[in-house]
């Protein structure tokens, strides 16, 4: 059992820049050179709010939140090795994975997509991703 491990403690990692958590949790956790992010709604970090529109604009407010995570813990969009993505109606899938698409270069993570019965606040859409740290 060779090679050497990171021992250091989990970080939390914090900005404003997204919606602050609203539960025990963190808005991500940097551990072991990854950074895993919590599931991220269409909360415009400003208002505490849900924004305004269908699939498309919660999905985009989704993104915006996860990418100003990923700055926070040093590290991006292109980094993200996996995202796990919930729909309350997978008929909405088309218009979600347009928007979701514009965040991602020709690599895109691994992802898996499910519909689910309900999300916090009768949203449309939440999003988790992990990342490489930098």
């Amino acid at each position: 059992m060779g090679g050497q491990h990171d021992t250091a403690a989990p970080e939390a990692v914090a900005t404003d820049a997204a919606p602050q958590a609203i539960g025990p949790y963190s808005q991500a956790v940097k551990a072991n050179g990854f950074v895993f992010t919590a599931g991220q709604i269409p909360l415009d970090p400003a208002t505490a709010k849900v924004v305004a529109g269908g699939i498309a604009e919660q999905t985009a407010q989704v993104m915006r939140n996860l990418a100003a995570i990923l700055l926070a813990a040093g590290t991006g969009f292109d980094r993200v090795v996996k995202t796990t993505c919930f729909l309350a109606d997978m008929n909405d899938f088309p218009a979600f994975n347009e928007v979701y698409a514009r965040s991602f270069g020709a690599t895109p993570p691994a992802r898996s997509t499910v519909q689910v019965a309900r999300l916090p606040l009768g949203v449309l859409v939440e999003v988790e991703a992990v990342a490489l740290l930098a």
